[in-house]
């Protein structure tokens, strides 16, 4: 049995969806074919225009460094690293020269200013959410991809990560962020979750079972 069977979905860029089902629906899968982590054995995937079939093993690697942030439920910290060096990691393996700078703005941004010394397992795990987010926006991606970011948060810090990432998909004032990706307008912030009440968050629930869409519903 396929993973995911015709599924066709389009997601703007400045919004944020929410991709609800069981356990083995297909969301995670849908979620690695729409950051390039897999690709497609039919059809294809096309992430600002560029379809990740076309491209080689270097071109992928580049989509996801360049375009693409990954959020996870286990947040998956390096525990020796402090704070700020974990968010640093994505700009050091990129060569880029301006990651210590980078990573303690995307720190102010996500509310941990003045943490960036701590360690992971001085943290909470609403702190350590907020800083896998701040290390998935470093680069200032296209796309934010968010798995189960809420499962093993308790309901009020939870609602502050979907708050977050309300705000990353279209915060209120996105002209005073002149960046063309990482939080204004042209972030588009997908979520798979099995809450009904974190979808509830979202601008687009798309509803999964099988691995097809059965239902996608516009707030």
């Amino acid at each position: 049995m396929a993973a995911l069977g015709d599924v066709s979905l389009e997601v703007r860029a400045g919004e944020f969806v929410a991709v609800v089902g069981r356990s083995g629906c297909g969301k995670s899968t849908l979620l690695n074919l729409a950051g390039a982590m897999d690709l497609p054995t039919a059809g294809q995937v096309f992430l600002d225009g560029v379809s990740t079939s076309s491209l080689d093993d270097a071109g992928l690697t580049r989509v996801r460094r360049t375009k693409v942030g990954f959020v996870f439920q286990s947040f998956q910290l390096l525990p020796t690293l402090s704070v700020l060096e974990n968010v640093e990691v994505p700009l050091l393996l990129a060569g880029r020269a301006d990651g210590r700078a980078a990573a303690r703005e995307r720190l102010v941004r996500v509310g941990l200013d003045g943490l960036e010394g701590r360690m992971p397992h001085q943290l909470s795990g609403g702190q350590m959410q907020r800083v896998a987010i701040a290390r998935a926006l470093v680069h200032r991606p296209t796309l934010l991809l968010a798995d189960e970011p809420t499962g093993n948060l308790d309901t009020a810090t939870g609602n502050a990560i979907l708050d977050l990432l309300r705000g990353l998909a279209s915060p209120a004032e996105p002209e005073a962020d002149a960046e063309a990706g990482a939080a204004g307008r042209g972030t588009s912030v997908v979520m798979a979750t099995h809450s009904l009440e974190a979808a509830a968050a979202a601008d687009l629930v798309v509803r999964m079972r099988d691995g097809r869409i059965e239902a996608v519903e516009r707030r």
